[in-house]
């Protein structure tokens, strides 16, 4: 299983989970968002990098990660898509597998040589050097793309000259193939990095502090962090618009995801938080305002931690169930797993109503109100006692009083 997938459709168990405990809703945190993405500096990306634009993303990903810690110069995807193009036919696989080894093996060298996480010295090297790396970094992102999604991997320049002339595919020829707008939208990219925030969160840590590319052993579903921190738990994101987009809910649902695959509080994450590549801007929360902002105020971090361990050993919680049998049993795990609301609370949100003299409350606030119509549609609200359903909100009908006095409000006419 993938967080990757199972954030990507809102049909999925693991989406639909997430919908249910997260009821404010991705607003607040956007907003919150917004508010720390202050500047009007924005990297564009040269017209040759057009659709290679993910490819990007992923090398200068790697460079960031390297630039805190070198514990791991190449990452399981790219050991793990090396290793994978050996299964494909026709002889080009045997010959993108070893060249794929040479470019682990030149990757680590560099790395090393390089000194990468030494903190004595700047963030960025010498700039024939960092275009050298780039594209060892940027074929490495192809590989990647073999591990992630193998049918996308048919479409890389990397697959797509291995294939034309298996005999003539080497690692000198490979490197060869990022054109240089993808090198300079790389290095461009880190030279921000090394002049902003970014640089100095790595001045005041230690390599030791890090980790780059944290996964989640103990849950089964695959999921890789870009970088662990001293307790930050921070995502790069190469968006070229986040202005416009700010921060969309399935970002917002990855950190939580990360946060919540933790189950062994092995990374003791006290913070989350997003780096900008493009715009050098670090917007961070801690954990604790990051929860009460997306509004999951119905368990504490243990108990949804525990909880969605159990979701994904219960089923196939990144797919989309594919027939009714899938449907039905996914709809069981999710009602049992769906946290009970008692009388007196709010079904939203699970705060305690407040005390109306007129007429009891359905929900807490306006905001509770309008939230839930839009889990009501998803069929998303948690049950409670005594009714599973969600209430819908009734217009207050007024009895007349004794002391009334009834006005006729039909119109006399004149004869």
């Amino acid at each position: 299983m993938s967080l990757t997938t199972g954030l990507h459709s809102p049909r999925t168990p693991l989406r639909r989970f997430l919908d249910r405990e997260l009821s404010a809703g991705p607003r607040p945190l956007r907003d919150s968002f917004r508010a720390q993405h202050q500047t009007a500096h924005l990297l564009r990306p040269g017209p040759g990098v057009g659709t290679e634009a993910g490819n990007v993303g992923t090398a200068i990903d790697q460079r960031l990660r390297l630039a805190f810690t070198t514990a791991a110069p190449v990452d399981l995807a790219t050991e793990d898509g090396i290793d994978l193009t050996g299964g494909i036919g026709r002889g080009a696989g045997l010959r993108m597998r070893a060249v794929g080894n040479e470019l682990a093996a030149r990757l680590a060298e560099t790395v090393h040589r390089l000194d990468l996480d030494n903190r004595a010295l700047p963030m960025d090297r010498a700039h024939d050097e960092e275009e050298d790396l780039a594209r060892i970094l940027l074929a490495a992102a192809w590989y990647q793309v073999m591990a992630r999604n193998p049918y996308g991997f048919t479409y890389t320049q990397l697959y797509l000259t291995a294939l034309e002339d298996p005999g003539g595919f080497t690692l000198d020829r490979l490197l060869q193939l990022p054109n240089q707008d993808m090198v300079d939208d790389v290095v461009h990219q880190l030279y921000l990095a090394a002049t902003g925030p970014l640089e100095a969160l790595r001045a005041r840590t230690r390599p030791q502090d890090c980790t780059g590319g944290p996964t989640f052993p103990g849950v089964n579903i695959t999921a890789d962090a870009d970088l662990v921190v001293d307790g930050l738990l921070l995502d790069f994101k190469s968006t070229k618009h986040p202005f416009a987009r700010g921060l969309s809910q399935h970002t917002a649902n990855q950190l939580i995801g990360y946060l919540l695959l933790d189950t062994a509080d092995r990374y003791r994450i006290d913070t989350l938080g997003l780096y900008l590549t493009r715009s050098g801007v670090v917007a961070s929360w801690p954990v604790e305002e990051y929860l009460s902002l997306l509004g999951t105020c119905r368990r504490d971090l243990a108990v949804l931690r525990t909880v969605v361990a159990e979701l994904l050993a219960g089923c196939q919680a990144d797919a989309i169930p594919y027939d009714q049998e899938e449907e039905d049993q996914a709809n069981e795990l999710l009602e049992r797993l769906a946290p009970v609301i008692e009388a007196g609370h709010c079904p939203v949100c699970a705060q305690p109503l407040p005390h109306s003299a007129r007429r009891p409350r359905m929900y807490c606030s306006r905001w509770c109100t309008g939230r839930a119509s839009t889990i009501r549609k998803r069929q998303n609200l948690a049950p409670g006692r005594p009714a599973a359903t969600v209430p819908r909100p009734q217009k207050e009908v007024l009895e007349p009083a004794e002391d009334w006095v009834v006005v006729s409000l039909t119109p006399h006419f004149r004869r």
